[in-house]
């Protein structure tokens, strides 16, 4: 008998299938299990009241943070550089 799949490799699974664009029959044989069993497990991904968000909004939202991130680091740095200038020319 086959081992169980770890909920890790399960939810792997579910993600790639659902972010990646590839034919879910593709991810299924690249994971090592059936079809019909990869759309069980995305099924029950989907019914799961304890899921708030999908992984797709979360690594939306990550992307967006990042952005924001570099964004605030270079105007940061623009003020920086600004002070330095204002610092020199007032001497």
């Amino acid at each position: 008998m086959a081992q169980k799949p770890s909920p890790e490799f399960r939810a792997e699974a579910v993600r790639v299938a659902l972010t990646s664009g590839l034919p879910r029959s593709q991810v299924a044989a690249d994971f090592g299990v059936g079809f019909s069993t990869l759309s069980r497990w995305i099924q029950q991904d989907r019914r799961n009241p304890e899921k708030p968000t999908t992984q797709s909004d979360l690594e939306r939202e990550v992307a967006d943070l990042r952005k924001e991130n570099r964004l605030l680091r270079e105007e940061r740095e623009v003020l920086k550089k600004a002070t330095q200038f204002f610092a020199e020319r007032s001497k």
